[in-house]
């Protein structure tokens, strides 16, 4: 029997009519029309999915939709504020050429905005560790770790 939920995704309060045993990653992608998080294994093994939960990183693949009434997601989509305007993160990744063919990308970004967001001032061990969740099988992930850690001193920079 579907459910009416109320949820906030991306700052917007949404009403989405959900099975109860559809995951958050089908119901973003199917019912709320935001594909930018990726299915990859749906298993909770390749980080693909990750999104923003009520202020911690979430494979959507393993939430349950109706597990998320009255919470707040953030997706990819709601990193960038203003079209014109990319996250500084995004930034990065592109200046870095931190992402090649770019299926893994949402998730890593939304797992180094997660770590940014705890953590303004990671060590390289710290993003490695953030990352080990999420599989890229594109990179060696340098170029990944290298975009997180200028966003993070550019942002420590700001601050001073």
């Amino acid at each position: 029997m579907k459910r009416v939920i109320q949820v906030r995704i991306n700052g917007e309060e949404r009403e989405l009519v959900v099975e109860p045993y559809r995951s958050l990653l089908d119901t973003l992608r199917n019912e709320a029309a935001l594909t930018g998080t990726k299915k990859g294994c749906d298993v909770g093994d390749c980080g693909a999915c990750t999104v923003i939960l009520d202020g911690n990183p979430v494979n959507a693949c393993l939430v349950l939709a109706v597990e998320v009434a009255g919470r707040s997601v953030e997706t990819i989509e709601g990193l960038q504020h203003a079209p014109d305007q990319v996250h500084a993160l995004q930034d990065n990744f592109m200046r870095c050429g931190a992402a090649q063919c770019g299926f893994c990308t949402p998730g890593i970004l939304m797992m180094g905005k997660s770590l940014l967001d705890h953590n303004p001032n990671p060590s390289t061990d710290e993003i490695r560790f953030a990352l080990a969740g999420n599989i890229c099988r594109c990179t060696g992930y340098t170029k990944i770790i290298e975009a997180i850690s200028q966003t993070a001193c550019a942002h420590k920079e700001e601050v001073q």
